[in-house]
């Protein structure tokens, strides 16, 4: 109802499993997936990387119970463009469903840095050398990216490192294309992965 009362939104189809929601994106052309991660059959996680496995498949949005939940973990690094509380208002929802459609990622980088520290356990000890992987960036674009794993929005970055929100925008995109990953979400991860920024870090 939420979403069919907007004229810019249409919902598409509805699925009782993960299963199910496969079947009928096969058939049924979508934009966006609100997917819940706890479902019978096939649950959320195991969707998300099944269908973002898919030529040009629609971006995903995780919703789950509580803010630190190692299934929203998982689910964003299956793939998706982040992930919402069951319970968020329905601005947020409608927001973040805007927000994902246009490119963007959902998860506050709060949130994400938090979520992060509760899993980091569950992170691999063999992370890959951070030179390795951010061997490309410029100093400010390392610069760049550390904001964004402190959470920091493109508005605090841009005041922090005294240019417009349009250049941290610029910088961001160019990270995530020398880096190869689609959002910030993967890339607060990666930092983690790598071992460039450990859990904790301020």
């Amino acid at each position: 109802m939420v979403i069919d009362s907007q004229p810019d939104l249409e919902v598409v189809g509805e699925a009782g499993d993960g299963d199910a929601a496969l079947h009928a994106l096969s058939v049924t052309t979508a934009d966006v997936v609100l997917m819940d991660v706890r479902m019978p059959v096939l649950d959320g996680v195991e969707a998300t990387r099944r269908l973002r496995s898919r030529e040009d498949a629609p971006k995903v949005i995780v919703l789950t119970t509580f803010d630190l939940d190692e299934y929203a973990f998982a689910a964003i690094k299956a793939g998706a463009s982040g992930f919402l509380l069951k319970d968020a208002p329905p601005p947020t929802l409608l927001d973040a469903v805007r927000a994902v459609h246009s490119g963007d990622a959902v998860v506050a980088p709060s949130t994400t840095r938090r979520l992060l520290e509760r899993f980091a356990g569950h992170l691999p000890e063999d992370a890959t050398p951070p030179d390795a992987v951010w061997a490309e960036l410029t100093q400010r674009e390392h610069e760049i990216v550390r904001e964004v794993v402190r959470g920091r929005s493109n508005a605090e970055i841009a005041a922090r490192l005294f240019v417009t929100e349009a250049t941290v925008k610029t910088h961001i995109g160019r990270v995530l294309a020398k880096v190869g990953l689609r959002d910030r979400v993967q890339l607060v991860v990666l930092a983690y992965e790598t071992g460039l920024v450990r859990p904790g870090a301020s």
